[in-house]
């Protein structure tokens, strides 16, 4: 299981809560959370597949700012 972490736009609950169902389309098995505590707004998706791509898209589409971080 490989844990990508991103950098987001996203700053509210309710923008969590519009992005749920693009992010809930993610294969199955594939679990997310935002830590909007964290100065970077920080998106870690818990996954066996490269999902990368879509959750840019996804967070994208819905017009949010987003950055995957890498160790």
């Amino acid at each position: 299981m490989d844990i990508l972490v991103f950098k987001t736009s996203v700053k509210y609950k309710k923008h969590v809560k519009q992005l749920t169902a693009a992010l809930d389309k993610l294969p199955p098995n594939t679990k997310w959370h935002f830590d909007l505590e964290d100065p970077d707004k920080i998106l870690r998706v818990e996954t066996k597949e490269d999902v990368a791509t879509r959750v840019k898209e996804a967070l994208f589409l819905n017009g949010f700012a987003c950055e995957e971080l890498v160790d």
